[in-house]
């Protein structure tokens, strides 16, 4: 994703400094970077580091390695938060003591059926969880263990040419159906046609993608994402491509960033980088 993103500039040109100057401005003072409203958030430092890196924006890493010590080996954090330290620390770099305890705390994550879930103890895995948990160990340069437990832990997230977020609901959606697509594709396992279809029944007429069949407007994470899993399944965005550009137009500011959708008031990192890999996959062709 991050190399994808590295394109963006291809098509931001002169525009890519003004996205650079926002990001320097969302690194806080004490080394981590905002969230909406303005404080340090591991989450929003994840996407401000990716981010920075994609557009080869000079960070203070110490700065950050000391906000990130802050926090141990997660102990007290929920997954996502976990899973967004270990990020940032494979970004600042880590000790292998450091790595093999954040490790441990992962693997409590894991669940029954062979997948991860957010709240340690859970019976039922999810897909954002399969995900983040999936690259959690990439970023670790650990070896998942059971990697099949994983992979098959993603049919009971099944929906009619596309996958949900949690079992038993009936419909799928766009970023759920995006990180099975990831995870299956990296694991080498084949991908029915009829995804690739169903994601791109999800744009919107105005360009975009839509989360689900029934979202009222397009939103960028739902667009990157969807461009991402097409793309590792080699379809051609040639047919999307001009009206999610518009689409993307459409959300930027010149403040340096986008936002997440029609709706949205406030700037952040995270759809600062989504905005780059939808771009990124965009400038391909």
């Amino acid at each position: 994703m991050l190399q994808v993103a590295r394109l963006a500039p291809r098509v931001l040109d002169d525009s890519a400094e003004l996205v650079a100057r926002f990001l320097e401005g969302q690194q806080h003072q004490d080394g981590g970077f905002c969230d909406k409203s303005g404080a340090s958030d591991l989450y929003y430092t994840v996407f401000g580091l990716d981010a920075s890196l994609a557009l080869q924006v000079e960070v203070d890493l110490s700065k950050t390695r000391t906000y990130l010590e802050k926090f141990g080996s997660g102990e007290s954090l929920d997954f996502v938060h976990l899973c967004s330290l270990i990020r940032c620390w494979a970004i600042a770099g880590f000790e292998s003591s450091l790595g093999a305890a954040l490790e441990a705390r992962l693997a409590g994550f894991r669940v029954s059926d062979g997948g991860f879930h957010p709240r340690s103890g859970s019976g039922e895995s999810t897909a954002y969880a399969n995900f983040l948990a999936y690259c959690a160990y990439q970023d670790l340069r650990a070896p998942l263990p059971e990697p099949l437990g994983l992979v098959q832990s993603f049919k009971f997230l099944e929906t009619p040419s596309s996958w949900a977020n949690e079992r038993h609901v009936p419909t799928g959606s766009t970023t759920a159906t995006a990180a099975a697509v990831s995870v299956l594709r990296d694991q080498e396992m084949p991908i029915p046609q009829e995804v690739s279809d169903w994601l791109l029944a999800r744009v919107h007429p105005m360009g975009g993608f839509l989360a689900g069949a029934q979202a009222p407007v397009p939103d960028l994470l739902s667009t990157a994402t969807a461009l991402h899993a097409l793309a590792s399944m080699d379809v051609s965005l040639e047919r999307v491509r001009e009206s999610c550009l518009d689409f993307i137009d459409t959300l930027w500011t010149n403040e340096g960033s986008f936002y997440g959708h029609w709706q949205e008031e406030t700037l952040d990192c995270e759809y600062t980088y989504y905005a780059l890999l939808a771009l990124g996959h965009l400038s391909v062709g």
